[in-house]
């Protein structure tokens, strides 16, 4: 049997062909009411994170990594509609947003089709392939954390002057915050060995890092006036088709060595949210445990209807995501409502509005 650390090699230089594949490919190619009486009791959603959750803002940015193209949206309410939301449909910040009462789609705070009317009601500022990590977001150009909280600043500045600073101040912080990033921190860059950090830090100081880089993220969105604040643990990285395929030689399964650091990584996460709500008493925070939940509907798919767990709906759902998941491909599947993926990285629309139903429980919990 092969060692892990042989294991870790095969699967980095994989991945990294994989990545270099992507960039070759590139190279050759309404809103719901809310009660008229009362105001609602979340005013808006504001979404930070990565591709779990970006609605559209790589659009606008000079990266490879985008999904604003077919057979992306093919299964988006109204009609097939390639947003850059990398899902045959809608991402889970849209479900809870609706759920809210709130418009169904969350609108990137880069698209030019939307204005701060629209942003008074949710915005997003994430970025496909970012992490908490600023070395991850130059792997792939694409926006760091630290620029998507400088938006949020903008944001607040244009908020104050469209609504006045007593209402910009109470839509702030009443809105319900999702966060949603960590795992290119490790697939993308850790493990991926392009950053050094593999050189620079062990895999558990590693974790320590992005953990108190989330802390310091966290604090300062407080400081800003973020009160109700929802922050995703990473799920079973491993189980990822992407990472199953890199597995092949122990027969495609989850690689377990990625799970574990996910627990890992988990657990400190935890612990740092409490200390956060230790030292911010006013500072709501709900933990999403997206591990055991992924895990749980993958080991019982029966349980929404799912019928293949392992691999993604697009092309032959082993490898391709962004421009590799085109309308080329003659493999994709009819209907991606059996499946848990929609590419190789990805939940289908079905998987993201169970898991958001779930965060909306969450919310009303421990948030409001």
């Amino acid at each position: 049997m092969a060692s892990p650390s042989c294991h870790r090699r095969r699967a980095t230089w994989a991945r990294a062909a994989a990545l270099l594949m992507l960039a070759l490919c590139c190279c050759g190619r309404g809103a719901a009411a809310s009660s008229p009486s009362s105001p609602p009791a979340v005013p808006a959603v504001i979404v930070f994170g990565d591709s779990t959750v970006d609605t559209g803002n790589n659009n606008a940015i000079g990266t490879i990594l985008k999904s604003n193209f077919p057979p992306y949206g093919r299964d988006m309410a109204g009609g097939a509609r390639a947003t850059g939301r990398f899902c045959n449909g809608r991402l889970p910040p849209d479900f809870i947003s609706e759920a809210f009462g709130l418009p169904p789609l969350v609108p990137a705070y880069l698209d030019p089709a939307y204005g701060i009317d629209d942003f008074a009601r949710g915005v997003c500022f994430a970025s496909a392939g970012t992490g908490l990590d600023n070395a991850t977001a130059g792997v792939l150009s694409v926006i760091p954390l630290w620029k998507e909280v400088d938006y949020f600043r903008e944001y607040q500045r244009r908020l104050r002057r469209h609504v006045g600073r007593a209402r910009a101040r109470r839509i702030v912080a009443d809105a319900v915050y999702v966060v949603s990033i960590g795992t290119n921190d490790f697939l993308e860059n850790y493990f991926l060995l392009v950053t050094g950090r593999f050189a620079e830090f062990t895999v558990g100081e590693f974790e320590d890092f992005l953990v108190a880089q989330a802390e310091r993220f966290l604090a300062e969105i407080h400081r800003l006036g973020a009160r109700r604040v929802t922050f995703a643990g990473l799920s079973p990285i491993g189980c990822l088709p992407l990472e199953r395929t890199l597995n092949a030689l122990r027969g495609g399964a989850c690689v377990e060595e990625y799970n574990q650091v996910a627990r890992e990584y988990n657990v400190k996460v935890k612990a740092m949210l409490q200390r956060l709500r230790d030292a911010h008493p006013r500072l709501r925070i709900a933990y999403i445990n997206v591990y055991d939940d992924m895990l749980n509907l993958i080991n019982n798919p029966s349980t929404l209807g799912l019928e293949n767990v392992e691999e993604g709906c697009c092309a032959t759902g082993k490898l391709e995501m962004s421009y590799m998941c085109n309308d080329a491909s003659p493999h994709t599947c009819t209907d991606a409502g059996k499946y848990f993926f929609w590419d190789s990285f990805h939940p289908t629309e079905k998987v993201n509005h169970f898991f958001a139903n779930s965060t909306v429980e969450l919310c009303k919990r421990e948030l409001l």
